[in-house]
């Protein structure tokens, strides 16, 4: 699974109509709108604005609208090929100025996919793919008189990312993430260290 860290874009020409597409990172669907809506205001004579995406590590949801063309033509396309490259908190935008040659549905399923798979390719010739790991979120509770071991812990762990603290009155607790190969050991360290001590797992990231 990869990500995309900086916009890329992709252009050509298929029978007098010219073909646009964009990647931008987006992970969730405020930024998905404010990219669109941007795009659309930007390329305002453009004749559609197809889209396609995904999010989540490893993928929730995922969608494609072809924006008024032929159902199945535009934005599904985007979408295979986005998955088949398994490019993740991604949207890709297909802008397209007809040229008066109608292009076929075969000819549209063709040129959408071009599009994405073009932008895909100078994205990894520029070096804008970055590897995206697989983390599971958890958190430890201590009590106060204990509150720094959780973090003696998790420090013998390299891959823990620190999400957040919270040091309370009764109880303390520390929030954090690491890939899920690791959990396994992790239950065992805390659990000998705290003396049958349990971590309270979360969701997927």
């Amino acid at each position: 699974m990869k990500k995309l860290r900086e916009p890329v874009s992709f252009k050509f020409r298929e029978k007098a109509s010219v073909f646009l597409t964009e990647l931008h990172p987006a992970a969730d669907v405020i930024t998905r709108d404010a990219l669109l809506s941007l795009i659309r205001k930007r390329d305002y004579d453009a004749t559609h604005h197809c889209s396609a995406w995904r999010e989540g590590l490893p993928p929730t949801a995922f969608g494609s609208d072809d924006d008024g063309e032929p159902s199945g033509t535009a934005g599904p396309p985007m979408l295979k090929i986005l998955e088949g490259e398994g490019i993740t908190d991604i949207m890709a935008v297909c802008i397209r100025w007809y040229g008066g040659t109608k292009l076929g549905t075969g000819g549209l399923v063709r040129a959408y996919a071009d599009g994405v798979r073009g932008a895909v390719t100078e994205g990894e010739r520029l070096g804008l793919f970055e590897q995206a790991r697989i983390l599971i979120e958890g958190s430890i509770e201590a009590p106060p008189e204990i509150a720094h071991l959780p973090f003696a812990v998790l420090r013998s762990f390299k891959n823990v990312e620190i999400l957040g603290l919270d040091f309370g009155a009764a109880v303390s607790k520390i929030a954090f993430r690491l890939p899920p190969e690791e959990c396994p050991d992790l239950e065992t360290a805390w659990s000998e260290r705290s003396r049958g001590g349990t971590i309270n797992w979360a969701q997927l990231f």
